[in-house]
């Protein structure tokens, strides 16, 4: 059974089965292969078997289809180990990976004697190849010691890095079978097999059985050691004369993958002795992959340690600047609550209408505060439709008219009536307007504040090819300070105090650069503030979330000048 594996993106880790007589289609459509990369076309690409074989082609996709780094053109076929990026995924296509623990059987000295010819410690100096070789031989050695340094600075997926050392070593040693053994985190470091290869498909059940002895793993393992083995005349089933072919026996290399003084597994390769015998020069090469593979590995353990560290601070830091927020919040709800319970107890309704105003406000709070924080935590794809600006921003104003009218303050709405649907996801509009406007109505004064929000359609133009919408929220509030500006869309930081918690803004920010636009800022101390939301709205290319810079301009770019 082929598979494609997928080793970059964000379904990074997944593995589709390709039966043999259907074609697969890589996409976002229901009927595609089930991948959340947003970067890909509904219908990218199309996998096609064909007499044994497979072929890939374009299916006329935003940003192409790429095998092995070269955009294809035309219907390319596929063989085993080959790459395609489609979007930000890279898929591997191949077979299927035996990477069982049944495939593997490590074998007790009365099961399986090793005669070790040769140990060759593995340390820092294997790197650099320090045993002396022959000059032609010091040449290829640095060959694949530099494929290698290139393979483990590229791939950072750990799976897919394995797989490829293996691939290198088969390349070079022609071993027959192959194994990379990796140390679990139990406390006896429980040896599991990652990666199997064979360089022809096993016959039997039998011949799929990788017997490796025990001795030649702990000295790799526990002594740090590269062993070469053979073991041929000192089993003892060849006691009787019996024909070595027959068995199997193999001439053996067995390297440590470590780091300094942290061991994460082992290579294994063995083959036939009639056909191939494994030398000292290449024990010393193998220790030498096994060093380097050690510190890729190394590398990337270190980057997820502090990848992890980061991820905890800034929970330290989303709780800390949460926590104040909704202690405030709490506090209102408690104030208003012993109001309306005081109101209640003396029989007294307007006490009790009071109480519940309090209520109602931080209630209100709290819904906001939930919903930006969903909104900032994970991003949402935006689903697009065409949408009317001016009934979206009317019922913004209808849900915010209470607040206006608490503040009697005037919210005014200038909608262009004539105006053409654009392509938006009006929830997460909604959202952002409702931040936008529900700030304007808290930085006005009270009983002589006005809120203005002006929708207008900009045509295309011969220096503006795209044509865009324009969201004006403007106020006659106290306007942001300077200093401030630079930080305002910054999580966690605000101009209200504690009447605020800083998220509004940012997940505004967040929602109208995932629709291609931008939102400008213009404000004085004393003159207001007017929040300038600037949309694409090119309705004949709807919004596609697969497009790229390379193929369209987007209204960003158009706008960049505004």
């Amino acid at each position: 059974m082929l598979v494609l594996s997928v080793i970059q993106g964000p379904d990074s880790g997944k593995k589709f089965e390709l039966p043999s007589n259907e074609p697969q289609l890589i996409g976002r459509s229901s009927e595609a292969l089930p991948i959340t990369d947003n970067t890909v076309s509904r219908r990218h690409a199309e996998l096609t078997p064909d007499d044994g074989l497979w072929w890939i082609r374009d299916l006329q996709s935003q940003n192409g289809t790429y095998v092995n780094g070269v955009r294809i053109v035309e219907r390319t076929k596929l063989n085993p180990g080959d790459q395609i990026r489609v979007g930000s995924s890279v898929f591997v296509f191949g077979h299927v990976q035996t990477d069982d623990a049944s495939v593997v059987r490590v074998m007790g000295p009365t099961e399986l004697a090793a005669d070790v010819e040769h140990r060759m410690p593995s340390n820092e100096d294997s790197m650099i190849l320090a045993e002396p070789e022959p000059r032609a031989a010091a040449v290829d050695h640095l060959r694949v010691i530099y494929r290698l340094t290139t393979l483990t600075t590229q791939v950072a997926n750990k799976s897919e890095l394995l797989r490829q050392v293996l691939e290198l070593v088969f390349s070079e040693f022609k071993p027959e079978r192959g194994v990379i053994m990796v140390c679990g985190t139990d406390a006896e470091q429980t040896l599991t097999p990652a990666v199997v290869k064979y360089r022809a498909a096993p016959k039997d059940d039998e011949d799929r059985q990788i017997k490796v002895s025990r001795t030649i793993l702990s000295a790799a393992i526990r002594q740090g050691e590269g062993i070469l083995s053979s073991n041929a005349m000192n089993d003892p089933r060849f006691a009787s004369g019996d024909s070595v072919q027959q068995y199997n026996i193999r001439s053996a290399i067995c390297s440590p993958i470590r780091f300094r003084d942290q061991t994460f597994g082992a290579i294994y390769i063995d083959s036939s002795i009639a056909n191939y015998t494994f030398t000292r020069e290449q024990l010393a090469l193998m220790n030498a992959i096994g060093q380097h593979t050690g510190l890729a590995l190394a590398n990337a353990e270190h980057t997820r340690r502090q990848l992890q560290a980061e991820r905890l601070a800034a929970m330290g830091e989303t709780v800390a600047g949460l926590s104040h927020s909704i202690k405030n919040i709490l506090q209102g709800l408690r104030g208003g609550a012993d109001v309306v319970e005081m109101g209640l107890k003396r029989d007294d309704l307007k006490i009790a209408r009071g109480g519940w105003d309090i209520l109602k406000r931080n209630l209100d709070r709290i819904v906001s505060l939930t919903l930006n924080m969903l909104a900032f935590s994970r991003q949402r794809q935006v689903e697009p439709e065409l949408t009317r600006l001016g009934p979206l921003v009317e019922e913004c104003a209808q849900l915010l008219e209470s607040r206006c009218e608490d503040k009697n303050i005037a919210l005014l709405v200038d909608a262009d009536p004539e105006m053409p649907p654009i392509p938006i996801d009006p929830n997460l509009i909604h959202q952002a307007l409702m931040n936008l406007m529900g700030n304007a109505i808290e930085a006005v004064d009270k009983d002589k504040g006005v809120v203005t929000v002006r929708v207008m359609f900009h045509e295309s133009t011969p220096n503006r090819p795209t044509p865009y919408a324009e969201i004006a929220v403007m106020d006659n509030g106290p306007g942001i300070a300077k200093q401030k500006l630079a930080w305002i869309f910054e999580p966690f930081n605000t101009t209200k105090g504690l009447r605020g918690t800083g998220l509004g803004l940012a997940v505004t920010k967040r929602i109208i650069q995932e629709h291609r636009g931008r939102i400008v800022v213009e404000t004085a101390e004393g003159r207001g503030s007017n929040f300038r939301v600037l949309l694409p709205a090119d309705v004949d290319n709807a919004f596609d979330p697969s497009a790229t810079a390379e193929n369209k301009l987007t209204a960003a770019d158009l706008m960049e000048g505004l």
